[in-house]
């Protein structure tokens, strides 16, 4: 029997998938053999100091880019996550982006609000209509998969960068990618190489007018990049829900008509964050009962 620190109030049948263990609060860190982490908890060195009898944990999502995984490694600590759980909602969520950034609702949703609107007018609020248009895909994993899936149903010719695979989809090289996509969806993880993988070079490869959307993680995009080819105009809005400094947000990001912003809702619905929840709890209970998880993180 251990201590197990659950770092929030979560759903899901956490006490008896942990069962002997014992739920304890974060104040009970030191004695914790397992934690489950949120996304927003940073484990590096430090916090792992506090935690000198933790053996295993569960993250509170499928990326991790909050735990210091080679530092976990390190100590002994197995670090798992909750990848396949949260594809569907994700990918729901992507394509409300996609959808609502094409057609401009932000700017719709505010004129119909302002009590300015004047009627109905033939040019009014034109957007992009997807059947047809060409979606760029950058990271073609398990949620990239699932939006290339929604997006071919809506009549949207797709294509892909990064590792060759064996899908009926075209593959280009990122700059090629860019340059002949409509809209760019980022869905790959968050990696020292990843970083800033989109920034000013970039952004200046995609035809005036596209539209980018991000609901991976917020540092793959420079935002200060992202901001100034949005008020230049040269893209036609984007659609984020993960930010580089969250919850802050860049300010003309806020403030922009084309920017449809939400506030890091891709795995938001009650199936998917207790499914969430119990995976991460299944993965602490089966390290502290001297089993795999059946999620590790590469190299925990």
């Amino acid at each position: 029997m251990a201590n197990v620190v659950v770092w929030a109030e979560l759903p899901g049948r956490l006490r008896e998938i942990l069962h002997p263990h014992i739920v304890v609060p974060p104040s009970e860190l030191a004695e914790a053999a397992g934690l489950l982490s949120l996304l927003s908890v940073r484990v590096d060195e430090a916090f792992l100091d506090r935690a000198p009898k933790l053996r295993v944990i569960g993250n509170f999502a499928v990326g991790y880019d909050n735990i210091d995984v080679a530092a976990c490694t390190r100590r002994g600590i197995v670090v798992c996550n909750t990848p396949g759980v949260l594809t569907s909602a994700t990918a729901e969520l992507t394509m409300a982006l996609i959808l609502g950034t094409a057609r401009r609702l932000p700017e719709g949703l505010n004129l119909a609000r302002s009590g300015q609107w004047t009627g109905w007018q033939p040019d009014q609020l034109l957007g992009l209509e997807l059947d047809g248009a060409r979606l760029g895909i950058v990271g073609l994993g398990r949620i990239g998969h699932a939006v290339a899936q929604r997006a071919r149903a809506f009549g949207m010719h797709v294509a892909y960068s990064g590792r060759i695979q064996d899908v009926p989809y075209l593959h280009r090289g990122l700059d090629a990618l860019l340059t002949e996509s409509d809209i760019v969806s980022i869905h790959a993880p968050s990696t020292p190489a990843t970083h800033h993988l989109i920034g000013t070079r970039e952004l200046s490869l995609m035809r005036p007018g596209a539209i980018l959307i991000n609901t991976a993680r917020g540092p793959i995009l420079d935002e200060n990049a992202v901001a100034e080819a949005l008020l230049d105009d040269h893209l036609g809005g984007v659609g984020l829900d993960v930010f580089e400094s969250e919850p802050q947000i860049h300010p003309a990001l806020r403030a922009h008509p084309r920017a449809l912003i939400l506030p890091h809702l891709g795995s938001a619905t009650s199936r998917t964050r207790t499914a969430m929840a119990e995976t991460a709890a299944q993965g602490i209970a089966a390290v502290l009962a001297g089993r795999p998880p059946a999620h590790p993180v590469h190299g925990a």
